[in-house]
């Protein structure tokens, strides 16, 4: 059931913060309520869902004019602000309702023209809907069970059960002037229901005020709720799931496969798995294969998960790379016969769009939303998880039966959508799966930063949970990471398996980690240069066989496409490799060794495609060269701080930040490999030709 969440306390706070202007203070409320719509992913999830409110506003001549402020296009509903719901003049919408036709362009044109302020965001596709509907507060949502309730057969029957005629049902018409029209003459006939129920699409609730109409939303909800309740079966759970290095090597070997739909050498997408048990039971249904090819909870998904998923069956993992691949290659062939059938019909030319799935099923283990990014593998995901929801509701009711072939491909070729085709550069490293050992530290950290920056998932790995925790909140989210000693046996293997646990795969290992550990060398003890060779050699050493393993699943499974950058390993080695230091010794031994590492790396795995590279940095102000460490060595050499921290021939400090440019430029550095980069601002003694 659907919580309430609305907070008197709360609205009057945002009220307050609006300021004394009537006509704001009003909007504030319906971006409060707004905002705890969006706060319910069961209600709306990831952009999906708009509100709107009728208000008056004062224009530049001093008129006072009715507008309609309603969701602009880009936002979302849990963090819109008001600049998120621009005012329209109410005027030119109402006119438009006595055309008989209006094409989508012409409709955004005519939005935008009647902005009050030029400068805001297109108004939401379903504007004129909600102009039509004439009440103060409007709001639409795709609540996981009215989707159920949308995609029965016998969805008025149901609908009649559960609410008599306070709601009015529609049938599905493609979002734009046609839906609204529809729409607004629904109403005419019923203007005393609570409601509008789209089939196959969602609902609409409003009302006098902001909190009537979200009151008659989550009622709403909730009645669908216990209707679908009282029909459900006690939860069936799975057995246990596949242990996690089988797990991560059916995800790599996935996400290797997906190359099948991608240009040559392109870089591979991002994997979010769904692991639940309602999820997991799902995916063991008898039905799976015909359910996969019945469609999506509502049309708006199309755009983020394709119209069906990638089934992976037990047959098909126990096929290898080949197998798999080939699953790939025939849902992109079936996707390219789609496009052929649909593009014919439409009504303008329709480039294709990249045939790579969305949505992966894999039988017994769970669902994988999949995507160019963390982000929008994580919102297929969320989509994914709920339309299981949904399907396995429908199924016990009498079925789920959404949109059919021809007006999917309506909403997924949409001119509105096409027409963004080709517009804006990714980043360079968008996609790219990066991990970095002590990523919680200076160095780490900002290394992190600047690959996130870039457009990069990152995956922290560091001894303390604490500084990771906030470590991966200064990253934001769609970013992961594990708490562990490195040293420890088996570590390396544990943190790359969460890794690819959590992102599909691995495409960049950055070894930061390690400990400035010291004592004379002719008396040091035995265990103390154990233990840095650990730390410093040993899990360096680890980390590339692991990461190694995973780089060639993922190119094993791209086969013939496997020809580019097939992973890289880049490692923070020190200038203590090559410009030895009184008593730094038990430092300078492992990271020697690790300089070796890298160079022995690079020349049994270039033939992969397989880069290692790496830094030699010195003096960075970090968990290795620590506040006291400065201070005592500037001292002795009868220096100030900043002196002795910019004593390179450039006559300037090197920071954390300059490093990790370094690690970006390797690792942009297409055609470079057994290269180890010094960043210390110019110290000849430690250069390496």
């Amino acid at each position: 059931m659907r919580t309430n969440l609305w907070n008197e306390t709360e609205a009057r706070a945002l009220q307050e913060a609006a300021g004394s202007d009537p006509a704001a203070r009003e909007l504030a409320l319906r971006v409060y309520s707004s905002r705890i719509i969006g706060r319910d992913p069961d209600m709306v999830m990831h952009g999906g869902g708009n509100t709107s409110m009728k208000a008056e506003a004062v224009d530049v001549y001093g008129d006072t004019v009715d507008v309609l402020h309603v969701k602009g296009s880009g936002w979302d509903l849990e963090t819109i602000q008001a600049a998120g719901l621009p005012a329209v003049r109410m005027a030119p919408l109402a006119r438009l309702r006595g055309l008989t036709a209006l094409s989508d362009e012409a409709m955004v044109d005519v939005q935008r023209a009647n902005l009050m302020d030029s400068t805001g965001p297109n108004p939401s596709v379903e504007t004129l809907l909600h102009a039509w509907i004439p009440h103060k507060y409007v709001d639409h949502t795709h609540a996981t069970a009215f989707l159920t309730l949308a995609n029965l057969p016998e969805v008025e029957a149901a609908t009649r059960e559960i609410f008599g005629d306070r709601l009015t049902l529609l049938p599905y018409i493609m979002p734009g002037f046609a839906l609204a029209k529809a729409a607004a003459d629904a109403y005419d006939r019923n203007p005393e229901a609570e409601g509008l129920l789209l089939i196959n699409h969602g609902h609409f609730t409003w009302g006098p005020g902001a909190k009537a109409s979200y009151d008659r939303l989550i009622s709403h909800t909730n009645e669908v709720e216990a209707w679908l309740a009282q029909r459900r079966p006690g939860p069936v759970y799975p057995g246990a799931a596949l242990p996690p290095p089988q797990l991560a090597q059916t995800l790599a070997s996935l996400r290797g496969a997906l190359a099948s739909c991608l240009p040559e050498a392109a870089g591979l997408p991002v994997l979010d798995l769904r692991a639940d048990d309602a999820v997991r039971a799902f995916t063991l249904r008898d039905d799976l294969a015909a359910l996969a090819k019945r469609g999506v909870a509502t049309p708006d998904h199309v755009i983020r998960t394709k119209g069906h998923p990638l089934v992976i069956t037990p047959e098909i993992l126990a096929g290898g790379p080949e197998a798999l691949r080939q699953a790939v290659a025939d849902f992109a062939a079936d996707y390219a016969g789609y496009f052929d059938r649909q593009a014919p019909l439409a009504a303008t030319p329709k480039t294709m769009l990249s045939p790579m799935p969305g949505l992966a099923w894999i039988e017994g283990e769970g669902v994988v939303g999949i995507g160019a990014t963390a982000a929008a593998a994580r919102i297929a995901g969320d989509i994914g998880s709920q339309t299981t929801r949904v399907m396995a509701d429908g199924e016990r009711l009498g079925g789920f039966y959404p949109i059919g072939e021809r007006d999917l491909f309506e909403m997924e070729y949409w001119s509105l959508e096409q027409a963004k085709l080709g517009k804006g550069k990714p980043p360079r490293f968008q996609g790219k799966v990066v991990l970095v050992t002590g990523g919680a530290g200076a160095i780490g950290l900002a290394t992190a930063r600047a690959f996130a920056a870039e457009g990069a998932a990152i995956f922290l790995v560091d001894r303390d949970e604490a500084q990771l925790d906030g470590a991966l909140k200064a990253l934001g989210r769609d970013h992961g990471g594990i708490a562990c000693d490195i040293t420890a046996k088996g570590a390396a293997e544990i943190a790359v398996q969460a890794c690819v646990a959590r992102f599909g795969g691995l495409d960049i290992l950055v070894s930061n980690a390690g400990a400035a550990i010291t004592g004379e060398i002719a008396t040091l003890p035995d265990d103390t240069l154990r233990q840095s060779f650990e730390l410093n050699f040993f899990a360096h050493q680890a980390f590339a066989q692991a990461a190694v393993a995973v780089f060639r699943a993922q190119t094993a499974a791209r086969g013939t496409r496997g020809a580019g950058d097939a992973g890289q390993i880049l490692i923070n080695v020190s200038k203590q490799a090559v410009n030895p230091g009184k008593n730094f010794g038990a430092y300078g031994l492992p990271k020697a060794t690790t300089f070796f590492l890298l160079r022995q790396l690079a020349l049994e795995l270039g033939a992969e495609g397989i880069r290692v590279n790496g830094i030699n940095a010195d003096r960075i102000r970090s968990g290795l060269l620590t506040g006291e460490m400065i201070a005592a060595r500037s001292a002795a050499r009868g220096l100030d701080e900043a002196s002795y921290m910019a004593g390179n021939l450039l006559g300037r400090e090197v920071e954390a930040g300059h490093v990790a440019q370094a690690f970006t430029a390797l690792a942009a550095s297409a055609r470079t490999t057994a290269h180890v980069m010094t960043v210390d601002g110019g110290n000849i003694e430690a250069a390496l030709r």
